[in-house]
């Protein structure tokens, strides 16, 4: 892989495992679905006016943008808000790995290999160990860590539409596709949130709300997706996913030492089960094509 690809690589890495720690700041002080609602708007505007549509049914745009920004952080916000703690959902969330495994063998017939089923059983022995863990330092609500998978199921959810629409401009797919969440985002604040939460919070933001804001809209979402959507079509997919196995790293580690988030020993240890399990269903194919080779009869 050409330099140049490597450190875009790391750039996404950094950029989205901090973001969690940046959605904490953010929530701290915008109510979530207004959060959400901001972070749409400016990825949305004034981008759209200078992007191309995507070359792809509008079905496909609106899929993306219902459940990938949408459905995803309206749970994810309200998770974190809730108080779930930015470096487990950094990791919980990778639960998209398996649900989009699952979602992709009911609608689109995909096989489920063995490596499949033994990798989702290890990541959810990981989950349980970590509810396990939710006595220690970094206590884990039920609700937040629901709410966080329910998150991934929406962000698994939109990599089954992505795979239906077939090659897509990234750029185009998720400015075009972030048009769609800020009206409902705003709805629900203006519902769940109140009129006035919205207006003291506009008006009285401060410097990290704003900065969290232009971090969530312009570095997260367009700068992360971008980069990593060019850097799958340059390179095999089965090169550039197992990257994304460093995000919860650079996220447990951010909200160490920048929330003060200290973890447990089982949470510690059911993050590695699932990080674990994740390898094996990013590898398992591979490795055990690499068993059955050398057991083979010479």
């Amino acid at each position: 892989m050409p330099l140049k690809d490597i450190l875009a690589a790391l750039v996404v890495i950094v950029v989205w495992g901090a973001n969690f720690v940046v959605i904490k700041v953010g929530v701290d002080e915008i109510p979530p679905m207004l959060l959400g609602g901001l972070r749409f708007l400016f990825v949305a505007f004034p981008a759209v006016f200078f992007v191309p549509r995507p070359a792809v049914h509008w079905r496909y745009v609106a899929g993306y943008g219902a459940t990938i920004c949408l459905g995803q952080f309206v749970f994810l916000f309200l998770a974190i808000y809730l108080g779930m703690p930015a470096g487990l959902a950094s990791l919980v969330l990778q639960a998209q790995a398996f649900f989009t495994v699952a979602i992709a063998a009911l609608v689109l017939r995909e096989a489920v290999r063995p490596h499949h089923v033994l990798g989702i059983g290890l990541a959810a022995a990981g989950l349980a160990l970590l509810d396990l863990g939710a006595g220690g330092e970094t206590a884990v609500p039920m609700v937040g860590f629901l709410l966080t998978l329910a998150a991934a199921f929406s962000w698994a959810s939109g990599n089954v539409v992505l795979k239906c629409a077939g090659p897509v401009r990234m750029l185009s797919m998720v400015v075009w596709g972030a048009l769609l969440p800020p009206i409902p985002f705003l709805l629900l604040s203006a519902v769940f949130e109140g009129p006035d939460r919205i207006v003291d919070s506009l008006a009285h933001a401060s410097w990290r709300a704003v900065g969290a804001v232009a971090y969530l809209s312009g570095v997260a979402t367009l700068i992360g997706y971008v980069l990593w959507g060019r850097l799958l079509a340059r390179h095999p997919v089965a090169r550039i996913a197992p990257l994304s196995l460093l995000i919860p790293v650079v996220g447990l580690l951010c909200a160490d030492w920048f929330l003060g988030e200290r973890l447990g020993l089982w949470q510690w240890l059911g993050g590695l089960v699932v990080l674990i399990g994740l390898a094996v269903n990013l590898f398992g194919g591979r490795w055990a094509a690499k068993v059955r080779e050398a057991l083979r009869p010479s």
